[in-house]
């Protein structure tokens, strides 16, 4: 007999053999994965009673706390569908988001009943909203809800294939898209992660990663499949980061690069006696090398890197260590863990194509775009068939990205297809520019553009954000780049800038730079 594969089938399994282990802390309250479940299921009898039926959609606006990772369990187990929003959007996002997925429950953080209240007006189909963590006049108190229900529910037949999540995109150059994610899909990524990362019920998770970024890249079902523990943060600072790694005796943790980036450039005295030997996965945006060399050597920790996009549920490249990487010095190292790696055994088929289709040579230069195809792909864009067809032309989703292939199968990527600089007629890629800068030691943050020129089309151009109390030269910084450039992939022009505009999940906007000065000074 055959099962659905589905992420709530871990939560099966921790139930049965993991009930009494440390589940989930959340700053002063404990549970264990009898009590964690129990709650689950008695949130689950409430949206029932509120008449949330299989397929409809539920909607969470809220950070890192433990009613946001019940909801990857209390939604779907009814047949439901999770909307995570991002939670540091605008009301006018919020409006668009949970009007485009049709939710008929929103649930709030404290911070963002206000934002919703002043829209209430702006969401015609919205028939309940759920205060998180407070109670408030003409909304649902969550604790006490779970505390009267009875913890029973009835459970539908749910079929792998069956919509699971809903999770958008940033948008920012259209509207966001609305990546529909199924049972399987997460099912998928959970395993080909637990394949390539080693953990075990020992593991204790750090959520530095927001779980509204494609369902924590679908840690809120990993750490759950082994029965580890999630350790809540509500707001990624360097020192509670550091602080909690300790107290609570933290072994792995997600992140971008920029946040690695962050907790690198922390001041001396947090870096002091923390914790070493944690594992890091971080994705989101190509890291440079330099970080990792700085992440591994200063605080030894050990990082991995993972690549692929909400739409791929979202790994499909992993940085699958081999033997020979330990003969490496740890910056010859530290270059093989930029690169993206190789697809995960679960994932699917990738490959690297040219503008015709056919896969690019394996010499480590030849540039191409990654397309993918297999278990872990969405099912498509959520009221979108345009744009889920464009996507998924030719049976392949195509990324947007642009990356080689090296020999030994390894891929990396250089840079989105539409940042690439062409230069007098040369492909210049962006991330080779700022990897190389950033191993400058007075440069904390780099990003590099294409900007228009009257001779050559447009030339690299690098905003730099230098680390605290440091000082440079414009001079100085061309001169280490041409030392360790071809001389064409030197930008022409360096503008120093106190931070680089960032989405809310850390990913630079270069197109907010191309805009100029004039752009930035309005971020």
């Amino acid at each position: 007999m055959e099962l659905p594969l589905s992420p709530i089938e871990f939560a099966r399994r921790a139930r049965t053999l993991y009930a009494d282990r440390e589940a989930v802390i959340d700053s002063e309250a404990r549970w264990t994965y009898g009590e964690f479940f129990d709650r689950c299921d008695r949130w689950s009898a409430v949206l029932q009673g509120l008449g949330v039926r299989q397929h409809d959609r539920v909607a969470y606006i809220a950070p890192n706390t433990h009613a946001q990772l019940e909801s990857f369990y209390s939604v779907p187990q009814i047949g439901a569908v999770v909307v995570p929003i991002n939670y540091r959007l605008t009301p006018a996002d919020f409006v668009y988001l949970i009007n485009h997925s049709g939710s008929r429950v929103v649930c709030a953080h404290t911070d963002l009943l206000d934002a919703v209240d002043s829209i209430r007006s702006e969401l015609p189909q919205v028939e309940h909203f759920v205060a998180l963590e407070c109670s408030r006049v003409g909304w649902l108190d969550y604790e006490t809800a779970i505390a009267d229900a009875p913890p029973k529910f009835v459970r539908p037949e749910i079929a792998e294939n069956d919509l699971l999540s809903i999770n958008y995109t940033s948008g920012t150059t259209s509207k966001p898209k609305g990546v529909m994610i199924t049972h399987r899909n997460a099912y998928m990524n959970v395993v080909g992660t637990l394949i390539h990362v080693s953990m075990t019920c020992a593991d204790r998770y750090l959520w530095t990663l927001p779980m509204f970024h494609a369902n924590g890249w679908t840690f809120v079902w990993t750490v759950t499949a082994v029965g580890g523990a999630h350790i809540c943060l509500r707001k990624v600072e360097p020192k509670a980061v550091f602080q909690l790694i300790n107290q609570e005796s933290i072994s792995l943790l997600c992140a971008a690069p920029t946040v690695l980036i962050a907790l690198a450039n922390a001041p001396e005295e947090l870096l002091h006696d923390v914790r070493r030997g944690v594992r890091v996965v971080t994705a989101g945006a190509p890291p440079a090398a330099a970080t990792i060399e700085r992440i591994e050597g200063d605080l030894g920790w050990e990082v991995t890197q993972a690549y692929g996009m909400t739409e791929t549920a979202p790994f499909i490249l992993i940085g699958e260590p081999r033997e020979e990487h330990r003969k490496l010095s740890p910056k010859d190292r530290a270059v093989i863990k930029a690169r993206q790696g190789v697809e995960l055994v679960t994932s699917g088929e990738l490959r690297v194509v040219d503008p015709e289709g056919l896969e690019v040579p394996r010499d480590g230069k030849t540039l191409g775009e990654i397309v993918v195809r297999g278990n872990v792909v969405m099912k498509g864009y959520y009221q979108d068939p345009e744009a889920t067809a464009q996507a998924m032309s030719g049976g392949w989703m195509h990324t947007g990205d642009a990356a080689v292939i090296h020999p030994d199968g390894y891929v990396e990527i250089r840079d989105r297809l539409k940042d690439v600089i062409i230069s007098g007629g040369e492909n210049i890629s962006s991330v080779e520019v700022e990897g190389v800068l950033l191993r400058h030691p007075t440069i904390k943050e780099v990003a590099v553009v294409g900007l228009p020129h009257p001779k050559w089309g447009e030339v690299p151009h690098a905003f730099v954000v230098l680390r605290a109390g440091a000082s440079t030269t414009e001079a100085e910084i061309r001169e280490f780049a041409r030392a360790n450039l071809a001389h064409f992939k030197v930008p022409n022009g360096f503008t120093f800038i106190p931070e680089l505009p960032k989405t809310a999940t850390g990913k630079i906007q270069k197109y907010v730079l191309r805009g100029g000065r004039a752009a930035i000074s309005r971020q």
